[in-house]
């Protein structure tokens, strides 16, 4: 098979593990700077193009779509959806995962554990308290709509504090989620990398001292972690909820059970590797080997 890594950093570590596992399971890898594509519209005959040339000979695709270009890397997935062509992460579905309050619909209809959250239009002073009060009172956690790996999170540990990080969100004009603080986890959480509807490892995120946040990129640690039954479950509903046949589902381990933060269209694979010493990548590989022989491709509904 021809495989098309769509990313922007070919340098990065999850793209080149992509291009390794594919080379060594006998497929060719080639990676596509989605940015660089033009999508060409004519009736009856979509197509992809990339360096002047026509991308008519992939037969799968695997998107590494960055959030900052959720718009524009989704419109080069759907086109190539429109041709036929098998992809790990429909287009839809990575749209849905990147808008915080869609996702977090979505999640609740599916009826998955989710700490409290609200939104609301740019609230006025006395309204803002309102909205602190109905996630449980201070201290909260302040998201950006748009926010990734940590970045646009706050923890206010007091009403004031609270109040004074909405209004300068406002103020920007940014759109904000208030959510409940879950103390007892700790700082830290647990990311279930999801394929094909089934956990295939999990591993523990813990955050630096004095950060709440257990991203990684902002300098927390992980372990490889064995998930409780009720974990599992979570995470697998989470990713079949949005769509997303390869996902990260990040939880909090909670005194009502797993509470998902976030599922991740785009999961890094450095971390779970490193952490549980698993070769997701070549999983990711096998994965679209299955589909692709049943003939699933999965096209329908872009």
């Amino acid at each position: 098979m021809r495989i098309a890594i769509l990313s922007a950093k070919p340098d990065l570590y999850s793209t080149q593990r992509l291009l390794e596992a594919a080379s060594e399971r006998g497929h060719e890898g080639v990676v596509v700077n989605h940015l660089n594509c033009q999508v060409m519209i004519e009736g009856g005959k979509p197509s992809v193009l990339y360096q002047g040339q026509e991308l008519d000979s992939f037969d799968a695709i695997v998107p590494r779509i960055g959030a900052s270009v959720t718009d524009y890397g989704c419109s080069v997935v759907r086109q190539f959806e429109m041709m036929g062509v098998f992809t790990t992460a429909k287009s839809q579905a990575i749209m849905r995962s990147r808008n915080k309050l869609r996702s977090l619909q979505v999640l609740s209809k599916a009826g998955v554990g989710l700490p409290k959250t609200v939104f609301a239009n740019h609230p006025k002073n006395g309204d803002i308290t309102q909205l602190i009060n109905l996630v449980g009172g201070p201290p909260v956690v302040i998201k950006l709509l748009e926010g990734t790996q940590g970045i646009g999170v706050v923890l206010a540990e007091t009403t004031k504090a609270a109040k004074s990080t909405i209004e300068a969100f406002y103020g920007l004009k940014k759109n904000v989620l208030v959510q409940e603080f879950i103390a007892e986890s700790k700082g830290s959480d647990v990311r279930a990398f999801v394929i094909g509807g089934r956990v295939v490892g999990a591993m523990k995120r813990q955050g630096v001292e004095g950060d709440f946040r257990s991203n990684i990129h902002r300098g927390g640690n992980a372990v490889a972690v064995a998930l409780t039954p009720e974990e599992e479950k979570t995470a697998t509903e989470a990713a079949r909820a949005l769509g997303l046949k390869v996902a990260g589902v990040d939880m909090l381990q909670s005194d009502r059970g797993p509470l998902v933060l976030e599922v991740n269209s785009s999961p890094g694979l450095e971390g779970i590797e490193t952490a549980t010493g698993m070769d997701i990548a070549a999983l990711i590989i096998a994965y679209i080997e299955e589909k692709i022989r049943a003939d699933e491709n999965d096209t329908v509904g872009v």
